[in-house]
């Protein structure tokens, strides 16, 4: 699961693909809303085994909510794949629908500090209650 923040500028998402590119699709699917927003990705580089790429999320994204998140590749845009043009130039004008998924996670969205190692989790009901320890519940007196 990813973890992104309710912010309007660039976050960085860093995944291990099925297939490593520099240019593709993305889909965000808002599950309590279903209203899904296409990004398209254009600058996504190569480090190491991992695949990273910066996204503005407009509209941003709401607190609580989960994200279905899926990477692909629309062979139906001009120019996506030259070597597929090569191959088959003669139906290259035709509607086609050949889409390669090449990744897909869950997203979280909180602006709560979340860091496991430290023990920082994350609270679902963080602000809502106050504690009071203000008595003195040391003893229990019984009649």
């Amino acid at each position: 699961m990813i973890i992104l923040r309710t912010s309007a500028t660039a976050q960085t998402l860093t995944v291990i693909p099925r297939e490593y590119v520099t240019t593709f699709s993305m889909d965000i699917r808002d599950d309590s809303t279903n209203v899904t927003t296409i990004y398209e990705i254009t600058t996504a580089t190569t480090v190491g085994n991992y695949l990273v790429f910066n996204n503005t999320f407009n509209p941003i994204l709401v607190e609580g909510h989960f994200y279905d998140l899926r990477l692909y590749i629309d062979y139906n845009i001009w120019n996506t794949n030259f070597n597929l043009w090569e191959a088959e130039n003669t139906k290259w004008n035709e509607t086609n629908t050949f889409v390669s998924e090449i990744f897909s996670d869950r997203i979280f969205c909180t602006d709560q500090t979340i860091d496991q190692t430290k023990n920082e989790y994350y609270e679902l009901n963080e602000g809502q209650y106050t504690y009071n320890n203000s008595y003195n519940n040391d003893y229990i007196v019984t009649s």
